[in-house]
């Protein structure tokens, strides 16, 4: 768990706004739910289960080693996702149980259409963005 006024700074890191629409995927009884709050409280609405249907501008994805096949995942993550959104795949910080090392998260987000970001820390976890190409714009 982080303290409640890193938790509102770690939102503020992964570029959670007020009236963003936030999909969270991979809940378990382990994800920060101070982070989970503050990212509520930056947003001014609830996170998103899998079962919406509504485009998001989010998706926050918590990911931990064993958890399956991450391309799947970003495959089915990036479906609902507005064309400016964003992902941001969380997984344990490194000597902890379930750590995915970056790299193996660059590699999946490749085949998905997806460039990660550096990565960042989150306390007990660490942040990987990725995001979707620019659509070039239409010249004539």
């Amino acid at each position: 768990m982080v303290a409640a006024a890193d938790a509102h700074n770690y939102a503020q890191k992964l570029g959670i706004s007020s009236g963003l629409v936030v999909q969270e995927l991979g809940w378990d009884e382990d994800t920060d739910d101070e982070l989970r709050a503050a990212i509520e409280e930056e947003s001014g609405s609830e996170m998103l289960d899998d079962d919406t249907d509504e485009v998001v501008d989010v998706v926050l994805l918590w990911w931990r080693d064993g958890d399956g096949d991450l391309v799947d995942e970003l495959m089915d993550a990036i479906g609902p996702l507005a064309d400016d959104g964003f992902v941001w795949v969380l997984c344990p910080k490194t000597g902890e149980q379930g750590h995915v090392d970056p790299s193996e998260i660059a590699e999946s987000a490749t085949p998905a259409g997806l460039t990660s970001t550096t990565p960042v820390s989150l306390g007990g976890w660490t942040g990987i963005k990725l995001t979707q190409p620019k659509t070039p714009s239409k010249q004539r």
